[in-house]
């Protein structure tokens, strides 16, 4: 681990001195110092999102904070005042595209509450089949047309349990299910102006652009289903690349290539679990008398999911049993592993072991206990720690039994409890239902097994689930209201008619999300402004010569889906906007168009797992970036032969 801690520093180092020498040149090209310190702006946040110096979100907040503080530090910059005015620095948090964010969520968790994707899970088992290619386009347009209308990887985490349930009923590995349906929950981002980060940013770029330019080449902003025509060809070339070159692209990994219908098989098959649960009495002359947990666990390749002590109350769950906790003499455990290992174990310490389970029949019976696949999506609190730092057991009421990465899965044992958690990490654990239930609420996990007995939604809702998103549907497709207003709409009805606590609705924001869009949008400001865009869009030019206007949006496209991969879709958006809308102004090209381009190509993010959803599906499915490099390497260039077809065919 430290000589990759090394690695890392010298490479960030390395990177460092790149972008230091690309700046230094470019302080010798630009013609005003605001340029030059826009430009240096610029640079710094592409190597801070490039790189994940920091967390996203912290770095937008931190390059706001700087662009706040150059009011300040003007006359030491040779500025005569800052590069964006204090009073406007904020005004992102309360801007269209935002508040727009945020309805959407909350919408799309309105949705979910209603028990709406249980129930198009069993239409597409009804009607598809259980034929891979029936099944694919199903899954596959279901997705897009729920990705239309809320954030993709929102759509996405809703259809994991419902793929993972279809595999298990159909026996189709979720290797060959869910890259189409991931891919297409990104394709489907495309189909309206409300599906993606992206395109409800658009239009406040194209407003913030129009502030530096002249009466005659003001843009008009787009409107809900402008973009459509060109989202729903690319969501059918998805599919039909899918169904048609599926058997060819898509993967049948070792972790999904069986799904036995019993549950215990599946896990043996999936994971290579083969363990037992026996209930064990600790006798006064075993040497266990007085260790902890944690002492005995990691050697004996095992878990104590449950005890009773001397006070006779059983523990399990939640706080129920920790590796903290002391073994006493006469305390009954509840221990899961190998037979093999469990025989050992058992003869080693002068263990009781009963015939079959007395005292923990009825709270680890299968009603109420069992095993469960549980993913670690992007943006989880619990990436980079492991189970020992936020005491998995005790504060989830989870025992981790293995650990499913990148193809390869770590047992108990293997010290995978000290592993740092990564985002599509595949959890294997032992839960009471009630936990798992619980843990289907917190943001910083989603829950991939389906059947097991748990709380009831608000299906008795769904009705008013339903109108207030057709309300809010049709005031965006009908009246003067702006799109924040009409969304949040429908996100507050929804939360006054019960379909939504007030405080789950606080928690379907990802206030990440929030934070990175609204702290790079004085950014924008800044590089239109001050004529940063337009100077690199002269300078653009220079260097491609004369060519025609198409081989410019082609460029623009390229450059987007190259930014997209190594940093966020709205930082990628953020920054070349401005630069696209000034490129077609001085190459007598139709701006809004390429800042459409720009929006759009933003989407294109199959090739490498950098995107949200692909690292999501990266885990449950088993997938390795080889996989991903294969099918989505045909994926990218299929998005930009039609993105650029539709976008001069339709416009």
């Amino acid at each position: 681990m430290p000589d990759k801690a090394r690695t890392l520093s010298l490479k960030n180092f390395v990177v460092a001195l790149i972008f230091l020498g690309v700046g230094l040149f470019a302080s010798t090209q630009v013609p005003t110092i605001e340029i030059a310190w826009v430009t240096a702006f610029l640079l710094l946040t592409i190597y801070l999102f490039a790189l994940e110096i920091v967390g996203v979100d912290v770095a937008a907040v931190s390059i706001m904070v700087l662009l706040g503080l150059t009011t300040l530090l003007a006359p030491v910059m040779g500025l005569e005042e800052g590069l964006v005015s204090t009073t406007h620095l904020f005004d992102g948090f309360a801007s269209n595209a935002v508040m727009s964010i945020i309805a959407v969520m909350i919408i799309g968790a309105g949705l979910d509450k209603t028990g709406i994707m249980s129930q198009v899970a069993s239409f597409i088992l009804k009607t598809g089949g259980s034929t891979e290619k029936r099944i694919i386009p199903i899954i596959a347009g279901t997705v897009a047309v729920i990705s239309s209308f809320m954030q993709n990887v929102g759509a996405a985490a809703l259809f994991l349990p419902v793929v993972s349930r279809i595999s298990a009923r159909t026996h189709l590995p979720m290797s060959r299910l869910l890259m189409p349906m991931g891919f297409c929950a990104i394709l489907g981002g495309t189909v309206t102006m409300v599906g993606s980060s992206p395109l409800i940013l658009l239009n406040d770029l194209i407003l913030t652009s129009n502030t530096a330019l002249p009466p005659e080449r003001q843009m008009e902003t787009w409107s809900l289903f402008s973009v459509t025509p060109v989202g729903l060809a690319l969501v059918v070339t998805g599919i039909v690349y899918f169904v048609v070159a599926g058997g060819l692209v898509l993967p049948v990994t070792k972790s999904e290539g069986s799904t036995a219908g019993d549950v215990m098989d599946y896990f043996r098959d999936t994971y290579g679990l083969d363990y037992v649960l026996r209930e064990m009495r600790v006798p006064s002359s075993s040497d266990l008398v007085g260790k902890l947990l944690e002492d005995i666990e990691h050697s004996e390749h095992l878990r104590v999911i449950a005890a009773i002590r001397t006070n006779k109350d059983i523990a399990i769950g939640a706080g129920g049993v920790a590796r903290d906790t002391a073994i006493e003499a006469g305390a009954v455990l509840g221990v899961l592993g190998s037979p093999k290992d469990l025989e050992a174990f058992a003869h080693r310490h002068g263990m009781v072991v009963a015939p079959a389970l007395d005292n923990f029949a009825d709270a680890l019976s299968a009603a109420k206990a069992g095993i469960a696949e549980v993913v670690i999506p992007p943006g989880s609190q619990l990436i980079g720690k492991s189970a020992r730092d936020v005491w998995l057991r005790k504060r989830y009421g989870v025992s981790l039994m293995a650990m499913h990465r990148v193809g390869k899965t770590y047992l108990a044992g293997e010290g995978v409890r000290d592993m740092p958690f990564q985002a599509g990490d595949t959890l294997v654990v032992h839960t009471t239902w009630d936990a798992l239930t619980r843990l289907g609420k917190d943001r910083d996990f989603v829950v991939v097994t389906t059947e097991y007995p748990h709380e009831e939604l608000r299906p008795q809702k769904v009705i008013y689930a339903l109108v207030f998103f057709l309300i809010a549907l049709s005031l965006v497709l009908f009246s003067d209201l702006r799109l924040s207003v009409s969304l949040l709409t429908g996100a507050v009805g929804m939360i006054v008619a019960g379909v939504l606590t007030i405080e789950e609705a606080y928690d379907a924001v990802s206030w990440k999300t929030v934070f990175l869009l609204a702290s790079l949008i004085p950014l924008g400001l800044a590089v239109e402004s001050t004529g940063t865009a337009a100077w690199i869009a002269d300078r653009t030019l220079t260097l491609l010569g004369d060519v025609p206007v198409w081989t410019l949006q082609l460029a623009i496209a390229v450059l987007a889906t190259f930014f997209t991969l190594v940093m966020s879709n709205v930082g990628a958006t953020v920054l070349l906007v401005p630069l696209a809308v000034n490129i077609a102004i001085r190459a007598g090209a139709d701006p809004a168009l390429f800042a459409l381009t720009v929006a759009i190509a933003t989407s294109n993010s199959f090739l490498i797992p950098t995107h949200q959803v692909n690292a999501l599906i990266m885990g449950p499915a088993g997938y390795r970036v080889p996989d991903f490099m294969r099918a989505g390497g045909i994926m990218t260039l299929l998005f930009l032969v039609v993105e650029m077809i539709m976008m001069n065919l339709v416009f």
